[in-house]
């Protein structure tokens, strides 16, 4: 309490008895105890009253310490286990929570990666892949403002994600590696990398490439074989040494059956070898009939046609072609779907021929437009425009229900230019995208999806397309979303199928290393999304007739199912809606595929340099002692200690407040009681 406080509080004392005196001690007909009982209470009360006004405050200072935080980060795939490390680790684990001097000095959390990143609760080594950059970003997130020491516990092998060891140098935190595994080295023949394509065409080739590695001393002898079945379809015989021990095999197969061919590589194992499954790797390829193809005609050159191609051409079963309006009117009815990059008066035939043929289109536009033209060509949209252009981004419709949409952060993503006016739509429509202007919604559309009898259109009111998909890299480190987002597009546009109550998306295979994930979705009888329902999926393996039920979770627009956990084999499934006759059959096959049983040993030699580059030291599971030795004697990480100070009230206004309330009404009571009122 500052002296300029108390003073007010004496001077308020000083009021109150001056004014309590002159009332009942200098003019007064109260005698006797009333006057010296009504003369305290009035003082009181008025004492009370002004403590009220000056509101006095005290400053407390609490003290509080902070140990410093000690993340551990716990590898819970399945490589631990293969390499027969599951022992070592969870002494190492038990050794570190038991040691109360570690415990005492730190704030430990513990946490396990694999496929994701989570808070450590049954360690069970059995997730299918082990991402150790995405674990460093979320200590990133986590720590970023601590100092604080890192203990990982790993055999260092990653098989998804970026590289971990750049990932650790934007990492401010030393690194303790642990590592789970020994150094010898053990003689090994193994397919490091098999590379094919997902789809191919019936009486076509396909390319399969595989990379072959050795390790081991000495020259050796082995077989690359390509069976489907029990027919080989292709053989060759590879020599290596301890310094030719890397081989790159190229070779095509025919496609000659429709639907899904199922062929397994191997390499034949040394007499010696270790470790022999990975020798081995299954994959598949589904052959089609026909490929869909799309043709892009455009007058200009622009980023978006390069981003437009490679982005649809992701899908195999997809093709793109490029064409000039004049080139493309005599061949538009050899393609599903026909692209119209910003339109103008050249495209006129184009425009008629599509019209006569009923053929789906897709109109992007933008700066180099002729909206003249295109308004008096077509009738479903129009623009008035003026000579000027603008900048505008996009938010995403969650209410769009004639296909799924994933967000992949639209309203994020960078402007794109188109020019100043108004889209109207004339004929049923649906917005995938609504335009907006420095993040406020405006009253025209980017992106709408149009259906007129059997033929289905769409317009783009924008271009810079490019920038998105390069912005959707930066962000997640693949163009996947972005690409699976423009197919979306295009599988809609390049259909004339009629629209189902239920629609299922799933794909032929997968592979066991890979999420599965099948979506559907639910319309009532208007054709509107519902959002309400009650969808399930029954699941029956072909092999064992075991059968599972899961319900699909509702995202968005769509309803969703992870079947990630299943074993590999082949599977029927049904998707049902409860309490409606409506339901849609299919089946799907899950290639058995453990990456994580293809190491031999701990990746030593990038675990310290990690541990080096981040002024950690690395470990083995024998050294745990001196790992927490190190840690608990080390000056660098200590205890800090806060001080926090409160302002508060010497007494709360609502206490003070009650009290002057009871003070006037004993003496109001008082005086009624003795008849003086």
């Amino acid at each position: 309490m500052t002296p300029e406080t108390i003073l007010y509080i004496i001077i308020a004392a000083i009021i109150s008895i001056i004014a309590a005196g002159f009332m009942y001690g200098y003019k007064t007909k109260y005698t006797g105890n009333l006057r010296w009982l009504f003369g305290i209470l009035r003082f009181l009360s008025l004492f009370a009253l002004l403590i009220l006004l000056i509101n006095p405050q005290l400053k407390t200072e609490s003290y509080t310490t902070e140990r410093p935080q000690l993340p551990i980060l716990v590898d819970n795939s399945t490589s631990i286990k293969e390499l027969n490390q599951k022992d070592a680790l969870s002494l190492a684990i038990d050794k570190i929570k038991s040691n109360e001097a570690l415990n005492e000095k730190f704030d430990i959390s513990y946490y396990s990666f694999g496929n994701g990143f989570s808070t450590l609760d049954t360690l069970t080594n059995t997730e299918s892949n082990s991402n150790i950059a995405a674990a460093f970003k979320s200590i990133k997130e986590l720590y970023s403002n601590l100092k604080s020491p890192v203990v990982m516990l790993t055999d260092g092998n990653q098989t998804i994600g970026s590289d971990y060891e750049f990932s650790s140098t934007l990492l401010s935190h030393p690194i303790y590696p642990v590592i789970l595994g020994d150094s010898t080295k053990y003689t090994d023949l193994k397919i490091e990398q098999l590379n094919t394509n997902r789809y191919a065409f019936l009486k076509n080739q396909f390319p399969v490439e595989a990379i072959i590695v050795y390790s081991g001393t000495g020259s050796v002898n082995s077989q690359f074989v390509i069976s489907q079945g029990n027919r080989v379809v292709y053989r060759e015989n590879l020599s290596f040494t301890n310094q030719d021990n890397t081989k790159t095999v190229s070779t095509i197969v025919p496609a000659t059956a429709v639907g899904l061919q199922r062929y397994t590589a191997t390499v034949k194992p040394l007499s010696d070898e270790k470790n022999t499954v990975n020798n081995n790797k299954r994959f598949g390829v589904e052959v089609i009939d026909q490929a869909t193809n799309v043709l892009i005609v455009s007058d200009v050159l622009h980023p978006d046609l390069g981003m437009l191609k490679k982005s649809i051409a992701t899908n195999e079963q997809r093709t793109v072609t490029y064409l000039k309006p004049e080139e493309a009117a005599s061949v538009v009815n050899d393609y599903q779907l026909v692209i119209l990059y910003q339109p103008i008066r050249k495209f006129s035939s184009v425009f008629q021929e599509l019209e006569k043929l009923n053929k789906n289109s897709f109109v992007i536009t933008g700066t180099q437009t002729d909206w003249v033209f295109l308004n008096s060509i077509q009738s479903r949209f129009s623009k008035d425009v003026v000579n000027q252009n603008e900048d505008v981004s996009a938010s995403l419709n969650l209410n769009y229900g004639t296909f799924s949409i994933d967000d992949i952060g639209f309203s994020e993503l960078p402007p794109l230019t188109t020019y100043f006016g108004e889209l109207s739509i004339a004929v049923p429509h649906e917005i995938i995208l609504d335009q907006t202007i420095d993040g406020i919604a405006s009253d025209s559309p980017m992106l709408v999806t149009m259906e007129q009898g059997t033929s289905r259109h769409a317009i783009w009111d924008a271009e810079g397309l490019w920038k998105w998909r390069a912005q959707s890299y930066l962000n997640d480190k693949s163009f996947e979303d972005f690409d699976q987002f423009i197919a979306k597009m295009v599988q809609y546009l390049a259909s004339n199928k009629r629209r189902s109550r239920l629609e299922v998306s799933s794909e032929t295979f997968y592979y066991n290393n890979r999420p599965l994930k099948i979506s559907a979705q639910y319309f009532d009888k208007n054709f509107v999304f519902d959002n309400s329902a009650s969808v399930s999926i029954s699941v029956v393996n072909n092999q064992t007739k075991e059968r599972l039920v899961f319900p699909l979770l509702l995202r968005n627009n769509y309803y969703q199912v992870d079947l990630s956990n299943l074993d590999a084999g082949t599977y029927s499934y049904t998707v049902s809606v409860k309490d409606e006759e409506i339901a849609r059959s299919g089946s799907f096959t899950i290639l058995e595929f453990n990456v994580e049983q293809q190491f031999l040993n701990a990746n030593i030699s990038k675990l310290n340099r990690v541990a080096e580059k981040s002024s950690g030291v690395a470990y083995f599971p024998t050294q745990i002692d001196e790992l927490i030795n190190s840690l608990v004697e080390s000056d660098a990480y200590v205890a800090v200690q806060k001080s926090e100070e409160k302002v508060v009230p010497l007494i709360d206004w609502k206490y003070l407040l009650g009290l002057i309330i009871l003070l006037l009404s004993i003496e109001w009571f008082i005086r009624k009681f003795n008849g003086l009122i």
